[in-house]
């Protein structure tokens, strides 16, 4: 069996190649203002970039361009970024790294920045590393950062939160308050809210290119499944050379919490699944019975990476570092006179398996051994698992 885990996991990352480079219909118009249509790789970018790769076809090679020689690109329904040349403030928002001065430091630079929501007034964003900053333009005029910084003085946290006088002056409405600006925080989502109040104010059509929302990035799985699990002990000064217990076959039950990271197109996920599991066996030892009554409660913490494979179906794999909380019962009575309380360390789990529809899935996963009787000196236990996990998404 875990041979057959071995071959599964070295088969999907084989489809690597293939999986993870995804050309999609897009466009880029160069610096002649020629528009063409081609495939663009599609990344996903969590930073603006400065270049992207692109076929002209599908059977065409791959070619690269540059910020140098394209005003504009986008993929079709998902992303779109222009080139503006802009002044920007590049201060840290970080606490260890805040600047000591109220004002800005501008510094001309041209970018690609990704167009959040297009109309009327037009709201962008540029992010690289820790900065995250947004600009904004009116009826095509020229495109201006909306200034906030956090900086220090007199050891003190204070905001120079400018961007709200840029608002209140350039994007006025009736339907826009004082109160509202006034309480809009520096924030994505709500500065695309505030932008499209200001369009459907002006009666103005606009297009807003935005990935998923938060609550189609989060998803809760119900995880039931079966166990194949054994466990083998040996005392260091007993003249015995071991016991190994049966292969018991049991059932779990487990719930995910996945959290899928909103950028690399969706490829990674961080995974919560906190399981009952449990493993109940007896065997004759030097002519007298031993018995294990072990539950718990697992809680593998870990990542998962998906390869798609078509909208529709993905195959992934995981791996997992395993908190194992043993319930107070858990014993192993050990030829009918030791009393071992259990208590584990922690171990790990990979797994690998398929997804159809982000409804329903089948995983492979293997567990390493765990030891589980920690508080012992003299005793070695090894617990191990292989599971057979069936999954279907309530969220």
């Amino acid at each position: 069996m875990k041979s057959l885990l071995l071959f599964l996991i070295m088969a999907i990352t084989s489809l690597k190649c293939y999986s993870q480079i995804t050309y999609e219909k897009g466009y880029f118009i160069s610096d002649n203002n020629q528009k063409v249509n081609c495939l663009i790789k599609n990344v996903d970018w969590k930073n603006n970039p400065t270049e992207f790769e692109y076929k002209l076809n599908e059977n065409s090679d791959k070619q690269k361009a540059t910020i140098e020689t394209v005003k504009e690109f986008g993929i079709h329904n998902k992303s779109k970024y222009s080139r503006h040349k802009v002044k920007i403030d590049k201060s840290s928002k970080d606490i260890s790294r805040l600047s000591v001065v109220k004002k800005f430091d501008l510094i001309e630079e041209e970018l690609f920045l990704k167009v959040l929501i297009e109309g009327k007034a037009s709201l962008y964003s540029f992010e690289q590393s820790n900065l995250l900053k947004f600009f904004y333009n009116k009826d095509d005029s020229s495109v201006e950062q909306l200034f906030f910084k956090k900086y220090l003085d007199d050891r003190k946290i204070h905001k120079n939160d400018k961007y709200k006088q840029q608002l209140w002056i350039d994007l006025k409405c009736q339907t826009i308050k004082m109160s509202k600006v006034e309480n809009l925080d520096y924030d994505k989502n709500q500065l695309i809210k505030f932008f499209k109040t200001y369009n459907e104010c002006n009666n103005y059509k606009f297009t807003v290119y935005e990935e998923k929302k938060n609550n189609e990035l989060f998803k809760i799985n119900v995880r039931p499944g079966i166990n194949y699990s054994s466990l083998s002990m040996k005392n260091s000064i007993s003249n015995l050379t071991g016991t190994e217990f049966d292969n018991k076959v049991n059932f779990r039950m487990g719930i995910e919490f996945e959290y899928v990271l909103p950028f690399l197109q969706n490829k990674w996920s961080i995974l919560l699944e906190p399981t009952y599991q449990y493993y109940k066996t007896e065997k004759v030892v030097s002519e007298k019975i031993s018995t294990i009554d072990y539950k718990s409660i697992e809680i593998p913490f870990g990542v998962r990476y998906s390869f798609f494979l078509n909208p529709k179906s993905k195959i992934f794999i995981n791996a997992s570092y395993v908190i194992d909380l043993s319930s107070s019962s858990s014993t192993i009575i050990y030829n009918s006179r030791s009393n071992l309380d259990i208590k584990s360390r922690i171990n790990y789990a990979i797994g690998a398996g398929y997804n159809q529809n982000n409804k329903y899935s089948l995983e492979l996963r293997y567990y390493t051994g765990r030891e589980v009787l920690s508080d012992y000196v003299h005793w070695k236990t090894n617990y191990s698992t292989l599971s057979i996990i069936f999954g279907y998404s309530i969220l």
